[in-house]
């Protein structure tokens, strides 16, 4: 049911945004994985198992995005997931990401509390995703609102679906919007 076809590996240092230059460059990785979309050109009613067949490989996605970030585990405190469905699959099959994708880097990273945020569409070759970020234990920490930009080339094809893991650390370069700060996180509810 899992062909891998391809591994994408993305990763960005953020040294300078106007102003003064942070004191230490905000880090952002992402990894995607292309593989063949085995529901392609048909209906099929259940497509749980391949959920449940994709959580290893959830797990390895999201030590390689660790990996990538070249940071301490301790010191992520943002991430996020998306999917791109070829055009010959349904925006369903995107979706079948978001348990082993958001579990596995939440189980990775122990403490997570936040959900990871997601995005997915049905897409041609060369697509973009916009992976949403946010914190990793409050969802409403503003400083943290972001979205990673990551495309794999050539992919998806037709019968592809690329499965994409973002991991962040540090706010956004000169974070000012105000809110709620990491710092006074209280409620370990997720959110606040």
């Amino acid at each position: 049911m899992i062909e891998l076809l391809r591994t994408f590996t993305q990763m960005e240092e953020i040294h300078h945004e106007f102003g003064p230059p942070p004191a230490v460059p905000r880090r952002r990785a992402a990894v995607g994985i292309v593989l063949r979309n085995p529901f392609a050109g048909r209906y099929e009613p259940d497509i749980v198992p391949m959920m449940e067949a994709l959580k290893p490989l959830g797990l390895e996605m999201a030590r390689r995005t660790s990996a990538a970030l070249g940071v301490p585990l301790s010191a992520i405190d943002g991430y996020g997931k998306g999917s791109l469905v070829g055009t010959d699959g349904e925006l369903e099959h995107g979706a079948l990401w978001h348990v082993p994708g958001g579990y596995a880097m939440r189980a990775l990273l122990g403490d997570a509390r936040a959900i990871v945020p997601s995005a997915k569409k049905v897409a041609g070759p060369g697509a973009t995703l916009d992976v949403p970020i946010t914190h990793t234990n409050a969802s409403y920490v503003r400083s943290h609102f972001d979205a990673f930009e990551v495309r794999v080339p050539g992919a998806p094809q037709p019968d592809e679906i690329v499965f994409v893991l973002a991991m962040t650390s540090g706010p956004r370069v000169h974070d000012r919007l105000g809110g709620l700060r990491a710092d006074q996180i209280s409620a370990m509810d997720g959110l606040r």
